[in-house]
C-alpha cells in the first residue's frame, strides 16, 4: 500500500517538474493575437475607473448598512472580500505562476 502511494507522488512530482517546460511550448499559439487583445480590453474595462467607482460605492454603501444593523456583518465582509480579489486577481495569479515555476 505504501510502494503505490510513493509511486503515485512520484509520478505527481515528476510531472510538476515538466509542466512549467510544456506550458512554455504552448504560451501563445499561433493566431491568438486577436483573441489576446481582446481578452485584454475586456480586463480592461472591467478592471478600469468604472469599476473602481462602482466598487468604492459597494463598499461604502456596505459599510454604512453594516454600521446601521441593515446588513448581517459576514455578507458585508464577503463583498470586502470579494472586491479584494477581483482587483488583486492579476497579483494572485502572477504569485502562483511564480510558486509553480519555482518548484
Amino acid at each position: 500500500m505504501g510502494l503505490v502511494n510513493l509511486r503515485n507522488l512520484a509520478m505527481l512530482l515528476a510531472l510538476l517538474v515538466a509542466a512549467p517546460v510544456h506550458a512554455a511550448a504552448y504560451a501563445d499559439p499561433q493566431g491568438s493575437g486577436v483573441v489576446v487583445s481582446a481578452m485584454g480590453w475586456l480586463q480592461g474595462t472591467l478592471l478600469g475607473t468604472l469599476a473602481t467607482t462602482v466598487a468604492v460605492i459597494a463598499i461604502a454603501a456596505v459599510g454604512f448598512m453594516m454600521l446601521t444593523g441593515r446588513m448581517n456583518w459576514r455578507h458585508g465582509a464577503v463583498v470586502v472580500i470579494g472586491c479584494f480579489i477581483l482587483f488583486g486577481a492579476a497579483s494572485i495569479v502572477a504569485g502562483i505562476r511564480t510558486a509553480a515555476t519555482g518548484i
